[in-house]
């Protein structure tokens, strides 16, 4: 469907009720319509056009009421066509950039995101998320301790302060001294380095440093940088969520609260929501997921919006956004998701 599928008198209409309802979240009569819009249209003639654009798919009436509420493929003609999204004022900028700006004084990239968090959902009144990836810090330091014959725990220190943990499979036989010859190899050649810079150097020089480090060393550090601990591949970030309280206010119905239970219920899937956030990270800019377009709010009647950020090379390593519910003030969350977005990519850069 396109605007051009819809006259003026049509867009108008529509536009009202889906205002209407990310306002109040009622459905809409065709007497309000006609009210709001101060046109010279009866209301028979809104209905008219009420049932016109239901039968396109982009309304629908509950059973409970004659008047309109927007579909799911509503809001996203809505969004994709006739939302006007403004731009931030400077005093909504300032209060962004003072409060993510002062957990910049712990030199924590974890902290600057769960502020960042914090702050988009205080600001927007649903709940803050962020996915950063563990992969992308820089190595400070290495160690290997044998846990079992055959495993040990790779300790892996960031230059920011943060620690992680990765089982190794050790080959049969290897000596203790392996596991010290591979830590003090990667202390002295690689610090630094991201654990993908890690990956590729170790390609580059292996057959040219294989006199220091010998086969079974090299099996040590080949490990220790590709085995997560207590995750897979499929999870390979920290999840922040901030703001789950603000979900529960302004609830007007059971429904409401069933609603609100299946999304704290999506919420506690790290995994599906980690995959979703994945998914803002195939382009540029602020990315919006309304209910049933994707698996994990299907039940829930919930959105997110959410944009990537980027490290100091550019590189995307992480998404941060909002998740509430579909009647979501879009004009005002699209502007702060994307402004707060690139204000990190400028304190981590």
């Amino acid at each position: 469907m396109s605007l051009s599928d819809l006259d003026k008198r049509s867009r108008d209409i529509f536009r009202s009720i889906v205002e209407s309802y990310l306002d109040t979240g009622e459905p809409v009569g065709s007497r309000n319509v006609s009210r709001a819009l101060g046109m010279s249209l009866s209301p028979a003639s809104v209905r008219n056009v009420m049932s016109d654009l239901e039968h396109m798919g982009l309304l629908h009436s509950p059973h409970t009421s004659a008047g309109r509420l927007p579909t799911e493929i509503g809001l996203r003609f809505f969004i994709d066509a006739l939302l006007e999204v403004g731009d931030l004022s400077a005093d909504e900028r300032q209060q962004i950039e003072v409060q993510v700006r002062a957990s910049q004084r712990s030199n924590s990239a974890e902290q600057v995101l769960t502020e960042a968090s914090q702050m988009l959902s205080g600001l927007s009144s649903g709940a803050g998320v962020v996915l950063t990836h563990k992969s992308d810090m820089r190595l400070k330091h290495i160690e290997f301790v044998r846990i079992e014959p055959l495993k040990a725990l790779a300790i892996l220190v960031g230059e920011e302060g943060e620690v992680e943990n990765r089982v190794v499979d050790l080959p049969a036989g290897l000596p203790p001294s392996a596991l010290i010859e591979a830590g003090n190899y990667l202390n002295a050649h690689l610090q630094g380095r991201t654990i993908a810079e890690v990956r590729k150097e170790l390609e580059r020089v292996k057959d040219v440093d294989q006199a220091e480090l010998n086969q079974l060393s090299q099996k040590v550090v080949d490990a220790g940088l590709a085995v997560w601990s207590g995750a897979s591949e499929e999870e390979p970030g920290t999840l922040i969520v901030r703001g789950r309280s603000n979900l529960l206010t302004d609830l007007e119905a059971v429904g409401d609260l069933e609603r609100i239970r299946l999304l704290f219920d999506d919420l506690e899937n790290k995994r599906d929501l980690i995959q979703l956030l994945g998914l803002a990270e195939k382009g540029d800019g602020v990315r919006i997921f309304i209910g049933s377009e994707n698996n994990l709010f299907s039940l829930s009647g919930s959105s997110i919006v959410v944009s990537p950020y980027r490290d100091r090379e550019q590189r995307i390593v992480g998404v941060l956004g909002v998740i509430g519910p579909t009647r979501l003030n879009y004009a005002r969350v699209i502007p702060m998701v994307d402004y707060t977005a690139k204000l990190v990519s400028r304190l981590l850069g």
